[in-house]
């Protein structure tokens, strides 16, 4: 199960507290104090491709979309 897929899940179950609660125990993604899995992007939350250069923070698909715009040039 993905990470997006389990958000989308407890957002239906908010209607049934008791469902919601048992499915957060079981399905719920564990906390990670180490590893690729605690870097994640603050536009898109993937975990791979993550830049941590500078304070960026983002993947490197979103890093191309928003770079000129944060003040980067791209050279031939």
């Amino acid at each position: 199960m993905s990470y997006s897929n389990y958000k989308k899940m407890s957002e239906q179950l908010k209607v049934k507290p008791f469902v919601l609660q048992k499915f957060e125990k079981h399905n719920a993604p564990k906390e990670r104090s180490c590893g690729l899995a605690t870097k994640r992007c603050v536009r898109c939350g993937r975990i791979r491709g993550h830049l941590s250069q500078y304070g960026i923070d983002m993947c490197r698909q979103c890093f191309r979309e928003v770079a000129v715009k944060i003040g980067f040039k791209q050279y031939n």
